[in-house]
């Protein structure tokens, strides 16, 4: 959630980095009009028409609950707030409703080093 159309932008680097170690990535910004990394955009997660394993989230720490309630909503597994990015609350929330939460730990450092492996 918070994907940029900037490849400038962490979000877009991270993404591009995953797609190209074969994950299937989503766009979600309700504020992108086109395409990013091939990818057609969603407002939300819950407007995929697929099962979505992993919500990664580019938000503020505030800005995280609806983020929670939309994977919640979506039927995600997993909650992965980038690093920097805590919410206490939309943790708690999202546990609650069955889903594995993974806060302030960047999805790409962790995917490199457990590939490493």
């Amino acid at each position: 959630m918070g994907l940029s159309e900037s490849p400038y932008r962490t979000s877009h680097a991270i993404a591009r980095a995953l797609q190209s170690s074969g994950y299937r990535i989503f766009p979600v910004n309700p504020n992108l009009t086109g395409p990013v990394l091939g990818e057609e955009p969603y407002a939300t997660v819950e407007e995929i028409p697929e099962r979505v394993d992993i919500v990664d989230v580019f938000r503020r720490s505030e800005k995280v609950a609806p983020v929670a309630r939309d994977a919640v909503a979506a039927g995600a597994k997993v909650l992965w707030l980038q690093s920097g990015v805590i919410n206490e609350e939309a943790a708690e929330y999202a546990e609650e409703h069955g889903l594995t939460v993974v806060m302030d730990r960047c999805i790409k450092v962790d995917h490199a080093m457990l590939v490493r492996r």
